[in-house]
This record gives C-alpha cells, structure tokens and sequence, in this order.
C-alpha cells in the first residue's frame, strides 16, 4: 500500500490596529491588522497544521507556542519552513494543497496569483498543485461581521518513492 496522508488546518484572527494583513506570505494592504503574536497569517497557520496534522506530529500551537516569545512577530514563512524540516527527514513529500480564505474583506480575487506563487514557493512546489480560494460567510457570524479572517487548509503527502 501506497503510504499517502491527508491533513487539515484552520486558524482565525480577528482585526484589530494595523495597516495590512499577511495572506500566504504576500503583504495585502487593509485598513486594519490582525491580533497575533506572530505575523498573524491566517493561510499559512492552517497550512502549517494541515502539514503537522497529516505527519502525526501535533498543531502550530505546541511548535510554536504565543507564550513563547521568540515566536513574537515571526514571519509565518519561517514557521512553516521549520513545519517543512520536520518533515523532510521523516522522508514526507508535499503533493498539494487546497486551501480557503474566509473573509469578507479584504477580498483576495487581486491578490490571488501573487499568494499562489507565494505558497508554491515556500513549498517548493509546481503553482498547479496548490489551490487558493476564498469565499464569504454571506454575513453571519465574525468573519460576515468584519470583525476578523479565517483560513482552512487541507493537504495530501506522500513517502519519498511512493
């Protein structure tokens, strides 16, 4: 049998002071900011769970915890590139990703080929095995209320050779 995994992620922050948002590791310019001890991008964050929940190797949380301040205002990149080297020599291969926005504002439709390539990039993938969507909650709940954004992501890897 094939050893293949499937995982996945979310995370949410809400808005608070700020000039721009962190989605994918792509700046986007927004009237606020996000409540985070890291950079706060919420893309990323879920995309880090999903690839340590399909490893069996626990959340962002217990990687990274916001009581630990070296984390403080980290770029999320660099979180997931350490997300990447755990798995690495576990011999685990990225084959795609899929991942949702859920926002109101800001909208990604402009943005959304710049935070593609930025994803691929960071996992060293081909831009057709990573998919970027976003949709609304038609106004319900904190996302519909403007009050922050949330992400999920789900990821299929594979062993080295499989």
């Amino acid at each position: 049998m094939t050893n293949i995994r499937v995982g996945s992620g979310f995370d949410v922050h809400a808005f608070g002071a700020g000039d721009h948002v962190m989605l994918g590791g792509v700046r986007v310019a927004y009237s606020q900011g996000v409540v985070a001890h890291s950079d706060g991008d919420v893309i990323l964050h879920a995309l880090c769970d999903a690839l340590l929940g399909a490893a069996g190797l626990g959340d962002i949380g217990q990687h990274f915890p916001d009581s630990d301040p070296t984390w403080r205002g980290a770029a999320s990149g660099s979180l997931l590139q350490q997300v990447l080297d755990l798995l690495r020599p576990r011999g685990w291969q990225i084959v795609n990703v899929d991942i949702t926005l859920i926002a109101e504002a800001p909208k990604l439709a402009p943005h959304r080929a710049a935070v593609r390539a930025s994803v691929a990039m960071l996992l060293r993938l081909d831009e057709d095995a990573v998919n970027i969507k976003a949709t609304t909650t038609e106004r319900l709940g904190f996302p519909g209320r403007s009050e922050g954004l949330a992400a999920q992501a789900t990821v299929l890897i594979a062993a080295e050779g499989a």
